[in-house]
C-alpha cells in the first residue's frame, strides 16, 4: 500500500497529543491540514483511527494498533536524524537506559571517563527499572541499556554483553544485632521484616523466585523503588534490606550483612543493544570501555 510518510507523521503527532491543534503546532501546519491528512489516511486504510468530539480526541482500537507500530518507527527515524545532526555538530550523542542504582554505583566513573574523552558528545541517561529499560531499547528510545541479568525481558534483544558479576546481600543495623555472626535459612529470614524493591523490578522477581524454590512465600514489610531508600530504612532499624553488594561500598559501618545458610546466587550487570540498528560513533566508543 502506497501511503505517504507525511500522513503517518501527522497521525503520530495527533495520536501522541490527542489534539489536532497541538499536532498542528508541532508540525507547523494548519489545523485544517492536519484534519485533512487524517481523513486521507483513514480513507486509504479504510479504517476510522480517531473518535472526534468537541471536547476531546481519542484513538479507536484500530488507531491504537497502528500507533503501536508507528511509534517505534518514528523513534527510529528521529534517532537517525539526531545522530547525523549531532555527529556533525557536537561529536555525536549517546542515550543510555539504566536504573538509579546502576547509574550511581556503577556507571558514574564510565560516564566521567567518556565525557573527558569526548567533551563535545551529548550524553542522555534515562533512569528506569531494568524491566522498563528493555522497553526503551525495543522502541528505539535509547541506544543501549545497562541492566540486571537474568532478565526475562531481554529475550528479544540481539546483543548482550556481560560486564560485572555481583551478589545480593541482606543488611541490617544494631536493632538486629542478635543476627550478627549467624547464618539464617530462608525460612528463618522470612520471619523478619524484609525491605526490598517493588514487584516492577528484576531484583524483586529474583528474590521472590528464590524463596518459591524453597517452597516459601515472601511477604515483604516494605517495598520501594530505590535501593538508597532501602539502605536508609535499614539504617534506622525498620527491617532487613535486600540490595546488590556493590551498593555497600560507600555505606557506613553501622550496617552489617546478615549471612544466609545457602549462598545467594550470583547475578550480573549487562550492556544490551540492538545489532540491527546502527549505533552512533559515541555509542560504539562507550561500548569499548567494557
Amino acid at each position: 500500500m502506497d501511503i505517504n510518510y507525511e500522513l503517518y507523521k501527522v497521525f503520530y503527532h495527533v495520536a501522541s497529543t490527542l489534539s489536532f491543534s497541538e499536532a498542528s503546532k508541532l508540525l507547523f501546519i494548519s489545523q485544517s491540514a492536519v484534519s485533512q491528512s487524517i481523513k486521507t489516511l483513514e480513507r486509504k486504510l479504510d479504517q476510522t483511527l480517531f473518535i472526534r468530539s468537541t471536547k476531546r480526541v481519542q484513538l479507536t482500537p484500530e488507531g491504537e494498533i497502528l500507533l503501536r507500530h508507528i511509534e517505534p518507527a518514528m523513534h527510529l527515524i528521529q534517532r537517525g536524524e539526531a545522530q547525523l545532526l549531532d555527529a556533525a555538530s557536537t561529536g555525536g550523542q549517546i542515550r543510555i537506559g539504566a536504573s538509579d542504582t546502576i547509574c550511581r554505583y556503577f556507571l558514574v566513573p564510565y560516564l566521567e571517563r567518556f565525557h573527558k574523552a569526548f567533551p563535545s558528545a551529548h550524553i542522555k541517561v534515562i533512569n528506569q527499572t531494568s524491566i522498563k529499560c528493555v522497553e526503551l531499547l525495543e522502541t528505539g528510545q535509547v541506544d543501549l541499556v545497562v541492566v540486571n541479568y537474568p532478565n526475562n525481558y531481554l529475550s528479544n534483544v540481539s546483543s548482550i554483553k556481560k560486564i560485572k558479576t555481583f551478589r545480593d546481600v541482606f543488611i541490617a543495623n544494631s536493632a538486629f544485632e542478635d543476627l550478627r555472626g549467624q547464618k539464617l535459612t530462608y525460612q528463618q529470614l522470612s520471619k523478619y521484616p524484609i525491605l526490598m524493591l517493588d514487584r516492577h523490578s528484576t531484583t524483586s522477581e529474583f528474590l521472590h523466585r528464590l524463596f518459591q524454590q524453597h517452597q516459601l512465600d515472601l511477604v515483604p514489610e516494605i517495598e520501594l523503588t530505590s535501593n538508597d531508600l532501602l539502605i536508609d530504612l535499614a539504617r534506622i532499624g525498620l527491617g532487613i534490606a535486600f540490595i546488590p553488594d556493590y551498593c555497600l561500598e560507600n555505606t557506613q559501618d553501622d550496617l552489617f550483612i546478615v549471612e544466609t545458610m545457602e549462598e545467594l546466587p550470583k547475578r550480573e550487570l549487562v550492556i544490551a543493544y540492538n545489532e540491527q540498528i546502527p549505533l552512533s560513533k559515541a555509542a560504539r566508543e562507550f561500548l569499548e570501555y567494557f
